[in-house]
């Protein structure tokens, strides 16, 4: 592993792990957040190298959607544990979604004591 990819995964795997109950936020956000704001794509396969069990089913795609195939099983899990947080979903998209938390640096960098 690379020492780039072993920092850009460390600073994914933060970030999801500190996306709060209730809210989601979209890959390139997430990529952003991290301070890779070119690299959405590699947020998945960030995603898929963690050994850390983290809140997956809070990043969706930009617009909203879900990456799963609609009617799939990993789609239906992730719809039901995202309602089941109080996350509402139309079309097979999140409603009205806050996807970016009020506070960034406090996602970054914790909360302050």
């Amino acid at each position: 592993m690379s020492l780039f990819q072993a920092r850009f995964d460390e600073a994914v795997w933060q970030i999801i792990a500190n996306i709060p109950l209730g809210q989601v936020m979209a890959y390139g956000e997430i990529a952003r957040a991290a301070g890779f704001p070119r690299h959405s794509r590699m947020v998945s396969k960030a995603m898929s190298r963690s050994t850390k069990k983290l809140p997956w089913h809070r990043v969706i795609r930009s617009d909203g959607s879900l990456a799963f195939p609609l009617k799939s099983e990993e789609y239906e899990t992730q719809k039901a544990r995202l309602m089941s947080e109080g996350v509402l979903m139309l079309n097979g998209k999140v409603s009205a979604a806050k996807t970016e938390p009020d506070d960034l640096d406090a996602l970054i960098w914790g909360p302050e004591s």
